[in-house]
This record gives structure tokens, sequence and C-alpha cells, in this order.
């Protein structure tokens, strides 16, 4: 079995773009139904900043086609806490806030953390007891963000898989990368593209994310990677690998997407 390959771009609304990514005369509130059909996923980062609609989920949900996938940033009013299992407030009412109008386009929620939060153990799992599975009757797929070295332990590795919740794995040289499975799907952010390269990233690199991205899918994990904690046990199901373009040099993300999409086949 074979999970489901996701590759997507940062949001939609970014000037440099229009007229490169965008056609010259697309009118601006067509782009997400645009991009929608030249990605598979798009991992919305306005809901860090601040709540949404409920409306503007079911707009997005209708604009977009029907296999496509939305994944996007939790309140930074939850992860920004001092003392994180304190946040039940701002999880609940951000998971309240309309997102499940995504409907069956609900992709993981990602809690990213500020680089200076430092791992706690015991408040850690605090917060990740907060995380519900399901809401409305949709179920809930989490991961988390963590961009201090201190996260770069077997402890937080074998914490968070305890949960099935996923790590986020990033190429930014500024941050600790986690590589290690802990959950039913993988999730990505490169944050390394080039300005140099003609599709963000070199040929080489496109195919090795490739070759990873599939090895992810079969249930297996790359060994080039490396590892913090112990191997994942191999997911016979396989699972799922969501996949983003995020930055780097932004105005090449989207050709980078693309280009790993075309690699995919």
């Amino acid at each position: 079995m074979t999970g489901q390959i996701r590759v997507g771009i940062g949001g939609w609304t970014f000037e440099p773009w229009r007229g490169t990514f965008y056609p010259g005369d697309l009118a601006q509130k067509r782009e997400l139904e645009y991009a929608s059909r030249q990605v598979t996923a798009i991992e919305i980062n306005g809901t860090y900043y601040g709540s949404q609609k409920p409306e503007s989920f079911a707009k997005w949900h209708d604009e977009t086609p029907d296999d496509f996938v939305f994944s996007m940033k939790a309140t930074r009013f939850a992860t920004n806490k001092k003392v994180l299992s304190e946040a039940g407030e701002s999880v609940e009412r951000f998971i309240k806030s309309g997102v499940t109008e995504l409907k069956k386009k609900l992709g993981p929620i990602n809690w990213q953390f500020m680089p200076t939060k430092k791992f706690d153990p015991a408040d850690f799992e605090g917060f990740l007891k907060l995380l519900p599975k399901s809401h409305d009757g949709h179920a809930l797929r989490h991961v988390v963000e963590v961009r201090h070295d201190s996260f770069k332990v077997p402890e937080f590795v074998d914490l968070v898989r305890s949960y099935g919740v996923a790590v986020v794995y990033t190429d930014k040289p500024d941050f600790p990368s986690i590589p290690d499975v802990t959950a039913p799907f993988v999730y990505a952010r490169l944050q390394n593209a080039s300005e140099d390269e003609e599709t963000g990233y070199s040929a080489g690199a496109i195919a090795k994310w490739a070759e990873r991205a599939k090895l992810w899918a079969k249930g297996g994990e790359p060994d080039d990677l490396g590892r913090v904690g112990s191997p994942a046990p191999r997911a016979a199901d396989g699972r799922d690998v969501f996949i983003f373009m995020i930055n780097g040099f932004k105005p090449k993300a989207p050709t980078a997407a693309k280009t790993l999409i075309g690699k995919l086949g």
C-alpha cells in the first residue's frame, strides 16, 4: 500500500508571483482557483496571525478541486505561551473557528513554535494532551514545528510518537532538522531554495526529494537524512506525505513545487 504524496506552497497571495507563476491578466480573486490546479496542497499561513471566518474556509473549499488539501498553521496564541499546558482555551478556540468547513480538504494542522522555545518534556506533553483527535466528525492530524536545538533528542521523538503527532522536517540551516517519522503521515517544509537555481532546487536535489517522498509513502523512511531517535516501524498501509516549498527564495517556490510534482509523475 502507498499513501498519497502532496506537494505545495505556503499561501497563494504573493506579489512577485504575479506575471511569473500567475498569468498577468489573472484577476487577484482567482489566484487560489488557479494555484490549486497547479499544486496539490497549500499551507495556509494567515491562521497563525489571526482568526479566519468560517465563511472563508467554506469559500476556499468551494474554489479548489475535489482532491485538493489545505494544511494550516495553528494560532500563535497557543504556541507562544510561556506555559504550553495552559494553552487549552486558545487551542479550543482555534479548532472551533471554522476549520472543519474545509471538510475532507482539511489536512494537517501545524503548531509552530518560536525559535526561543526550549524543550520542557512535562510541559510539552501537557500541550500534546490538548490537541483533539477530531472535531465535528472530522479526524484531525497534528504536526509540531519546533525550532530550538533542545528538541533534537530521542526523548522528544519518543514523546510525540506516543501521541501520533508528526514533526516538521526542515532543511533550513538555522533550525534543527528532525527527520524521524512519528505519525501516520510525514510533513516537510523545504526552506532552502536558491535564487541561482532555475527551479529553486537543483535537478539532483529535486530527484532526491522525489525518492524520499516515495519511500515515505510506501511506509519506510530514508536513511540519508539521519535520525534523532529510534527507527519508526514500517507502515504496511503506507503514509501520506506533505512537502511544501516555503521560502529560501520564495519567488521560486511554485516552480520548485511543480518540478517536484512532475518528477513524482
